[in-house]
């Protein structure tokens, strides 16, 4: 991966090898990451698996007992979770697992509220081809926000170009051939020059400075999504827990929207096998709580150091541009740092910088 900004002034490079591994990551486009946990549903003992459904109703039953469809050789459904459904089933439930997005009805319908505040930005997501394979991601800064080339696989990839509102809407509208040469110049010497790979390249195991391959063709449509961070003001109540987007959102400057998710999934798993485990009721708020006390303060923090990158590179002065091209060459000149910061991107750590 590498990353750098129009002022020309600073880069850094992040290769797999910094941290022993084959990849640093992938991305999967959604349509292929449901298939694959259908597929996974598929594969195990699920009792029943509804689809596709919304979710109409939510509330609680006086009393606990079991779990089980809404029919008349039902058991007792005292104390569970009732949710009643858009085409007309009914299901008890000991847990509801909002991971419906960050306009969650579950969160929505168990008055859980959330803060938050919409960026005065917008994001451009498209699918763009190459005349080469691309293997690498790319992210430049801007003025106006970053752009970032993402490859999914032989010579596609694709684009996140965060700008403002009004840009945004006229960037969707121009013609294919126009799009593409905008995207070719924000990825190379459209708003600046190069950082120069002399100064700092031939010190660093990472490389010099490199140009990102040519963008020759749109592939799909241009989608406009208005971006903002938002906070669940709890991710747990009574037989209800909330994860993902559902729980939070946040600028998609490094990516971490899903990792974010993902955390979170294997947080709650884990707290739910260790509650049946000794025979815990799993939707007790008291059980779930231990998995909101580790996930809040992770994401937490996450959230900040995100907003606090989308606030520095929303300034243009020359003091700050400094700065900001110091942080970029340390992290690719000082082998520690860009491990740790590898590390705390990917999950594997829980806080950022030799937690």
């Amino acid at each position: 991966m590498q990353v750098w900004d129009y002022t020309g002034l600073g880069y850094t490079k992040y290769h797999a090898r910094d941290v022993s591994k084959e990849l640093l990551g992938c991305v999967v486009e959604n349509k292929v990451l449901h298939s694959s946990l259908f597929s996974c549903l598929q594969k195990n003992d699920c009792r029943k698996t509804i689809h596709p459904a919304n979710l109409t109703s939510m509330s609680l039953q006086p009393s606990s007992s079991s779990v089980g469809m809404a029919d008349s050789s039902s058991p007792s459904s005292k104390g569970l979770a009732k949710l009643e459904l858009s085409d007309g089933s009914r299901l008890y439930a000991k847990l509801v697992v909002g991971a419906d997005g960050s306009k969650s009805e579950v969160r929505n319908l168990a008055g859980i509220k959330e803060s938050g505040q919409k960026y005065s930005q917008n994001a451009i997501i498209c699918t763009v081809e190459h005349i080469v394979e691309n293997r690498c991601a790319w992210q430049r800064f801007l003025p106006t926000g970053p752009i970032a080339l993402l490859p999914i696989g032989e010579k596609y990839s694709n684009i996140v170009w965060t700008m403002d509102p009004k840009e945004s809407l006229e960037r969707k509208l121009i013609s294919e051939d126009d799009f593409v040469k905008a995207v070719n110049g924000a990825l190379d010497y459209g708003y600046g020059p190069h950082p120069k790979s002399s100064l700092f390249g031939e010190f660093s195991a990472s490389g010099c400075f490199e140009v990102p391959p040519k963008v020759v063709k749109l592939v799909s449509e241009r989608m406009v999504f208005p971006l903002s961070i938002m906070h669940a003001d709890a991710y747990v109540a009574k037989r209800v827990a909330l994860i993902g987007d559902a729980a939070h959102t946040v600028h998609p400057l490094a990516g971490q929207g899903v990792n974010l998710g993902f955390g979170d999934a294997f947080a709650l798993s884990k707290v739910i096998a260790d509650g049946v485990a000794v025979g815990s009721d799993i939707g007790e708020v008291t059980l779930l709580k231990k998995f909101e006390v580790e996930r809040r303060v992770a994401n937490s923090t996450m959230m900040t150091i995100l907003d606090g990158f989308q606030k520095a590179y929303t300034v243009d002065f020359g003091p700050l541009n400094i700065l900001r091209a110091a942080a970029f060459n340390a992290a690719n000149l000082i082998p520690p740092l860009k491990r740790n910061i590898i590390s705390y991107a990917s999950g594997e750590m829980r806080f950022p910088l030799f937690a």
